[in-house]
């Protein structure tokens, strides 16, 4: 046996640090190559593209506003590394989603490092092609959003944590490891709240208890750990506090106890949500995820320290935690997936060296799944709707088409790879498949923009919108129009998400009809966005107002 990245049977020659060195350029480039393709969409990627924009116009980046209204559901770190991104670059769409794709490209390199020093350089490169080529890590890397932020620095974390907790860890390594680890918990708290601390504590009691394993609590450095976490997060926590008496409780109380107690955010799911999710995140690498479980559970009786059921236990305390939670997206379990990737890419390293022509089971979900893809592409269609209309669906199928030979192609060439013992080979190519099938649907989900994002709407009236001339957002709110248009606007009737920052500051919000009338009628020049059904209702009242531009979901008007 050998812990080369080429395998026992002398199928495949060793990588060199040239090839390796290639590798990585290559995925580097395929990973950030596509963010500046697609429009943002609503509701997240508008939002957390405005929120910096506005940071960066106003000087202001201790208070996060959107639309110039106060919003404290998140913590400030993701907003800051955008309103760099745009200080330094200017605000574009590839500005705005960078914070998510070099959060998700650390979290490859993260684990690739970490598989590296418990399990050797193989399990290291399947574990980093199990993690770029999986779905969901795929799609949410290259989405504006706060998920894959956190979910990179607690990987960070309970790797740092593993590492620094080994058996054969010098006293130095394990305190420098475990302060990596603490920092990185730091920056998950300032990317989306106490899960960053919750979830990495509920694992090491419930790992404890488990393997009654008490050493490792002397091993934390838990004085000198703590006071880095507190030294990173409690200056923004404070002085937010400070110029903001009403954020604490709205942040630490509504959006952490009553979010995952509650369903007034009206994200509730069956308790069993997840389980698709997970399944769906994972491929194409189903088969190897079920066959890796019965060795992640086996204990290790040579070794004190168990890093296997350390890193199952984390994927099930993330999966436990938001399956009871009242409060679910999609998104939440994806920071147990590079510990996942970590599993499953030593269960490879074991095939590859042990029985390579075994990894030809793992193909299959991918060749199914493109089968099946081609198939059912065509009948995407049928999703259309009076908002979405059939014909940017049409425009879609094309990328699916794409998405689904690509995987297919893949899928075929790394069973071969997988027959001809050549495990490293069908892995890449089997990652390549995952990678290739996740950008080109999420590219070809462009065509859906005319109807999820502002950016063509406001592209037939930007020119038009002079500064200081009102614009009002009448019983509805794009939550990617400010970020196009390059203001905020005056909303109207809606609330939302916005509610609460609304009742701190009413003065900038209009609550009802007369009073928005009245503001109509007294401007010189105004602008609104409304949706049709408000469109018909003013229309019928006779407000002065005549149509500029149009879709499917919006109307601009005008003041004649």
């Amino acid at each position: 046996m050998t812990d080369t990245l080429g395998n026992a049977q002398g199928k495949e020659r060793p990588l060199t640090a040239g090839m390796l060195l290639l590798l990585l350029a290559v995925f580097a480039a395929a990973w950030f190559g596509t963010l500046d393709y697609r429009k943002l969409i609503n509701p997240d990627e508008g939002r957390y593209a405005e929120i910096p924009r506005e940071m960066v116009a106003t000087g202001d980046w201790l208070t996060p506003r959107i639309n110039n209204i106060k919003y404290f559901e998140k913590p400030a770190l993701q907003y800051w590394a955008t309103a760099t991104a745009y200080t330094l670059f200017g605000e574009h769409e590839w500005t705005a989603r960078l914070w998510s794709a070099l959060c998700g490209f650390f979290g490859v390199l993260v684990t690739g490092w970490a598989t590296r020093r418990l399990w050797g350089n193989a399990a290291a490169l399947y574990a980093m092609c199990v993690l770029s080529g999986g779905l969901l890590w795929q799609l949410i890397g290259h989405v504006n959003t706060l998920d894959m932020s956190v979910s990179a620095f607690l990987s960070g974390a309970i790797f740092c944590f593993v590492v620094a907790q080994r058996d054969q860890a010098a006293p130095s390594e394990t305190r420098n490891f475990m302060w990596l680890g603490w920092l990185a918990l730091a920056l998950a708290i300032l990317s989306k709240g106490l899960i960053g601390l919750v979830l990495p504590a509920a694992t090491l009691c419930a790992y404890s208890l488990w393997q009654r394993d008490l050493i490792i609590w002397r091993k934390l450095h838990l004085a000198s750990g703590l006071a880095l976490l507190l030294a990173v997060t409690a200056p923004w926590f404070i002085a937010v506090s400070l110029a903001n008496p009403e954020f604490a409780r709205f942040f630490f109380i509504h959006e952490h106890f009553e979010r995952f107690l509650t369903k007034a955010h009206g994200r509730y799911q069956p308790i069993w949500y997840f389980l698709p999710i997970l399944l769906i995140g994972m491929l194409p690498w189903l088969t190897t995820l079920v066959s890796m479980l019965p060795g992640a559970v086996r204990r290790d009786d040579a070794t004190r320290f168990q890093p296997r059921r350390f890193l199952l236990l984390w994927c099930m305390v993330v999966f436990g935690f938001f399956s009871v939670s009242s409060s679910k997206l999609a998104s939440y379990i994806l920071p147990l997936f590079p510990a996942l990737a970590a599993l499953v890419g030593l269960h490879i390293a074991g095939l590859a060296r042990s029985n390579p022509a075994a990894l030809r089971w793992q193909t299959l979900p991918a060749i199914v799944l493109s089968l099946a893809g081609l198939y059912f592409a065509p009948q995407v269609v049928e999703m259309s709707s009076s908002q979405v209309p059939a014909e940017l669906y049409e425009n879609y199928i094309p990328w699916l088409q794409a998405a689904c030979t690509a995987l297919l192609i893949c899928g075929l060439a790394a069973f071969a790879f997988a027959h001809a013992a050549r495990p490293r080979a069908s892995v890449l190519s089997l990652a390549c498949g995952g990678m290739l099938f996740a950008q080109l649907a999420l590219l070809g989900h462009d065509s859906l923009a005319p109807s999820n994002s502002a950016a063509q709407i406001v592209e037939r009236i930007r020119d038009q919108v002079k500064a200081g001339v009102p614009f009002f957002s009448v019983n509805i709110y794009d939550q990617s129009l400010p970020f196009y248009l390059k203001r905020t606007v005056t909303m109207v009737f809606y609330m939302d998400e916005l509610g609460f920052g609304i009742a701190q500051e009413p003065q900038k919000f209009i609550g009802d009809k007369n009073a928005f009338v009245q503001a109509w009628q007294a401007a010189p020049d105004a602008w609104a966005l409304m949706d049709p059904d408000t469109y018909r209702n003013f229309l019928d009242d006779s407000l002065p107002m005549r149509i500029v531009t149009q879709d499917s979901r919006r109307i601009i008007v005008r003041k004649p």
